[in-house]
């Protein structure tokens, strides 16, 4: 058998892993990506307002001052976290399901065929979120990350590190100067096609962002160091087992949230109208805020296994044990905040989003958050698993192992 670094001396075991069982679930994990989903909900809101005016940086215009400082801090501590987050916990995911699979004797071949399938149909699942309900879907960019991952899950800890600090090169040099380009040169542009329905907009516009974003995603590698370093967590076993790791997660905790504040302040200060640089600047200020974003996401994530660690003593009751219900059905929470948000808000839906200020938005944002958590641990104390996940696992692996 090829060497993987997930090899075992166990003897082989015929077909794919069955579902992973709540008592071998690692707690932090589920409680980061139930954490997570609270970040995705507020930087997600605002996509679904409408009826204002924008400014020149692409922020809506009228707000009041409680609006303005709820915009404020959500820049400095939100903004460009989330997509980080799920971009590591995908790559540990990732990295979990292909140690499940090398350790029941399954060839890297085997492994890299089941990820790809489930790959593509997270392809197909962001496309038709995109497409039906919410433009600024991240299923289908991530899918298509999963398709690149597979290169990755067979290296070795050295082969997976040169992958890490040369991508990391990459985004520093090109990746994030073309995103940085891209998030500035939009801002105050004209209004949709107003002869068209709303909905038909939603769906044309979804339509294509789709394939783009994830194309964006390629030719950027903007999460290709995110990924794997997701990969090396699972590796090392910092969310698995952080009582053993707790000096370098504080550490990393401490400077991501520092450095992700700092370098997301500039941003902070345009948001609410302080500062009104010239588009170099401002394109630079965006360069900087995704550069930062990007570690304090990993910070992040390092705050919720110390949190988790705290909170061992609970398990899964409680807040953590409400998180982590969530955490463990982050597919089907992530698709309800826009089953819940895009027909409440968007103009072709009932509308509340219309003339909404940042502040509303945002408590409408927690809302659906809170409503997530509520159905996830009724789920979990149902014993039920959760929908999405049950039809991905199906798909990916057929009826006899969903």
């Amino acid at each position: 058998m090829t060497a993987t670094p997930y090899a075992t001396a166990d003897p082989p075991k015929a077909g794919p892993p069955a579902p992973i069982t709540k008592a071998e679930r690692s707690l932090a994990p589920d409680i980061a990506r139930g954490g997570m989903l609270l970040f995705i909900a507020l930087a997600n809101v605002p996509i679904h307002l409408w009826g204002m005016g924008v400014d020149q940086y692409g922020h809506n215009t009228g707000q009041s001052a409680a609006d303005h400082i709820a915009l404020f801090v959500e820049q400095l501590f939100i903004a460009d976290r989330s997509r980080p987050m799920f971009a590591i916990l995908y790559g540990f995911g990732i990295a979990v399901m292909a140690s499940r699979m090398f350790a029941r004797g399954m060839e890297p071949k085997g492994v890299r065929k089941i990820l790809r399938r489930r790959s593509w149909w997270l392809v197909a699942f962001g496309f038709l979120h995109a497409t039906f309900l919410f433009m600024g879907d991240i299923l289908a960019p991530y899918g298509v990350m999963g398709l690149i991952a597979l290169f990755w899950v067979h290296l070795s800890d050295k082969g997976l590190k040169k992958w890490l600090w040369g991508s990391i090169a990459y985004v520093v040099l090109i990746g994030n100067p073309i995103m940085a380009f891209f998030f500035t040169g939009g801002a105050g542009g004209e209004p949709g096609d107003a002869s068209l329905h709303p909905y038909l907009e939603q769906m044309m516009v979804g339509a294509i962002a789709s394939p783009f974003g994830s194309l964006a995603i390629v030719v950027t590698g903007s999460f290709f160091p995110l990924v794997i370093a997701g990969m090396m967590l699972q590796r090392k076993g910092w969310l698995n087992h952080p009582e053993e790791h707790l000096k370098r997660l504080k550490t990393v905790f401490l400077t991501g949230a520092a450095t992700g504040a700092l370098s997301a302040l500039p941003v902070a200060l345009i948001a609410i109208g302080a500062w009104e640089p010239s588009t170099s600047l401002w394109r630079a200020a965006v360069y900087l805020e995704l550069l930062g974003g990007m570690y304090a996401g990993l910070g992040y994530i390092c705050g919720f296994a110390l949190l988790a660690h705290k909170l061992r003593d609970y398990g899964r009751k409680g807040v953590p044990g409400a998180l982590a219900a969530v955490g463990e059905r982050s597919l089907t929470s992530y698709l309800l905040q826009s089953f819940i948000m895009a027909p409440l808000l968007t103009a072709w839906g009932i509308g509340l989003g219309e003339d909404l200020g940042y502040l509303g938005a945002f408590g409408v944002a927690f809302g659906t958050w809170a409503a997530t958590v509520l159905i996830a641990v009724l789920m979990d104390k149902a014993g039920m698993r959760g929908p999405f996940e049950v039809l991905l696992r199906r798909l990916t692996y057929g009826r006899k192992r969903s």
